[in-house]
């Protein structure tokens, strides 16, 4: 029992593996007229390709010996008794062939090869693709450039080939069934843009470098008429000139509708010249327009898609609906940005926008940003058990020019800068007698360039450690920026800090060590001050940028006061 069950396993498998694909029987083309010079040869080589069944030449009414010649080199031969035009002949021969795929070849190609042939075939044969067309390694014709690819951009935006007027393609013969065939030369770019529309898989091929008769200007004209007839023809039919011109017209009034509505905002809330009225009519207009005219944008494509299902009709719509989708975008941010900004209390619906503030130093500002985004700043209560702390994110720091751990004086209270707590984004929070010192309420907002003269007159006491070496310095955050000094300071001939700040003409500031002054400056110079075996020294460098950081004169203290120096 067990040996017959392997047996007949054997059997189902053989049975299962030797089960071969559907064979594909492949036909190929050849439009001809008075071709009598090469079509032999383009038989021939196509003869090479092993997969190939048939080759049919159609001979559209050639006035030469272009049917003899195909026929002694084998090939089956249709003829036209008059010249009917490409797309009439290639349809004659698919009318004709009763096969899988088709291959269509132009009869005027010196150096066709095999290899070339079996590249438009095999993707389909393969599965890869129910069309296919090829392109060339030269650039593209004159009609492809001046006619078919611009109309395409603007009727068919999402279709991107190389070569659309390629000349050479292969298709399933049911998918061909699908397309309208032309009469004429505009039959390449038609069967282009019913498969896109369509949603068929069409691959464009490289088929490598190819040679043939440049056609006479004559016969440019007539392949340009042709192909622009087909081109607007296949956008009337899918309703690509509605999508362009009246769905076209619709976008650009309901952008006109959306811009009249920011245009409004903007005069409502930041141009105070503009009466308060006329920003509310010139928004009220635009509201009306574009609710007007995105209705129409919405009823005319639902009924162009229904018309015209498609992934590649949506891509197209996508692209022409981009402006308006941009519009729409920047007035919702706009808005949302007045939602976050309304505040109501009291019976009292408040809005107040507040934009975030860019910083850009045009000096040689020793700021480690010299490019940065800051504030708005937002006032708030100090978090509980903090009454001697303020907390503020480090964008407001760079602003005032302090740091965590400093000290600020206001008034006669001594307060230890904190950062932000996570998540608090542009808040600062001040204990409640620091509000009343700076005169500042709990959601109060500070716009950075604001924030100097808020915090005007605070005294820092700016405390760093540098090569185990303690030491402060003291200044005064001031409301106006002025020229301010550079300068390094030396102890013992090792340098221990880089430093800036505003020296006030006609002042003296003093120099500490252990809270004991050992000397004084009166302008920004270079100073040396020694105490015991110990060396301070001061060296000022050129510096051509501005500062609210004012150093404290004798009279509030020292501007610099070192730790015990051993």
């Amino acid at each position: 029992m067990y040996w017959f069950l392997v047996i007949i396993a054997f059997l189902l498998a053989g049975m299962k593996s030797g089960k071969s694909k559907k064979y594909q029987k492949v036909s190929v083309i050849i439009p001809a007229y008075n071709e009598e010079d090469t079509v032999a040869k383009v038989v021939n080589v196509i003869k090479e390709v092993s997969f190939v069944d048939e080759i049919i030449v159609v001979n559209d009414g050639s006035t030469d010996n272009t049917e003899n010649e195909a026929i002694n080199a084998g090939a089956i031969v249709i003829n036209h008794e008059t010249n009917k035009g490409k797309g009439e002949a290639l349809y004659t021969g698919y009318k004709e062939v009763n096969c899988d795929i088709i291959a269509f070849i132009d009869a005027d190609i010196y150096n066709l090869t095999s290899k070339k042939v079996e590249s438009m075939i095999m993707p389909i044969l393969l599965g890869k693709a129910e069309i296919t067309k090829t392109k060339f390694s030269r650039a593209s014709g004159r009609v492809t450039e001046l006619t078919a690819k611009p109309l395409l951009n603007f009727f068919f935006p999402e279709i991107s080939f190389e070569q659309p007027l390629s000349g050479q393609f292969a298709a399933r013969k049911e998918t061909l069934k699908k397309i309208n065939f032309e009469k004429d030369y505009g039959v390449d770019v038609g069967i282009v843009i019913d498969a896109d529309v369509l949603g068929i898989s069409i691959m464009e091929v490289d088929i490598g470098e190819i040679e043939h008769d440049m056609s006479p200007l004559s016969d440019l004209n007539m392949m340009a008429n042709e192909v622009v007839r087909t081109i607007i023809s296949r956008a009337n039919k899918y309703g690509r000139v509605v999508m362009i011109d009246e769905i076209g017209y619709f976008i650009r009034m309901s952008i006109v509708g959306l811009s009249l509505i920011t245009l409004g905002l903007f005069t409502v809330f930041f141009v105070k010249m503009v009466p308060l009225a006329v920003g509310v009519i010139i928004s009220t207009a635009g509201l009306i327009i574009s609710i007007y005219y995105i209705i129409k944008v919405i009823v005319k494509s639902i009924v162009m898609f229904r018309k015209n299902p498609g992934k590649n009709l949506f891509k197209s719509f996508i692209k022409i609906h981009f402006p308006l989708i941009i519009s729409i975008i920047v007035l919702l941010l706009m808005i949302s940005t007045f939602i976050g900004a309304a505040h109501f209390e009291n019976g009292v619906l408040s809005i107040e926008p507040n934009s975030r503030n860019l910083i850009i130093y045009a000096d040689n500002s020793p700021s480690d940003n010299s490019i940065s985004v800051r504030g708005p700043f937002t006032v708030d209560v100090a978090v509980e058990n903090e009454s001697n702390q303020i907390r503020m994110p480090s964008e407001a720091m760079m602003t005032l020019g302090v740091k965590i751990n400093d000290t600020i004086q206001i008034g006669d209270a001594k307060y230890v800068v904190n950062d932000s707590r996570s998540g608090e984004g542009y808040i600062i929070r001040l204990p409640l007698d620091a509000r009343k010192q700076l005169g500042v309420e709990t959601g109060y907002v500070i716009q950075n360039s604001r924030l100097n003269e808020v915090f005007n007159q605070a005294i820092v006491t700016q405390n760093k450690v540098n090569k185990n070496v303690s030491f402060s310095e003291k200044f005064i955050i001031n409301s106006k920026d002025r020229h301010s000094s550079s300068f390094e300071v030396f102890l013992n001939n090792v340098s221990v800090t880089n430093s800036s700040g505003v020296f006030r003409d006609n002042s003296s500031y003093s120099v500490s060590v252990g809270g004991e002054i050992i000397g004084t400056l009166t302008s920004p110079k270079n100073t040396t001050f020694s105490q015991d075996n110990s060396e301070i020294k001061i060296i000022f460098k050129d510096s051509n940028y501005t500062s609210n950081k004012y150093f404290v004169r004798n009279s509030q203290g020292s501007f610099l006061n070192f730790g015990p120096v051993n």
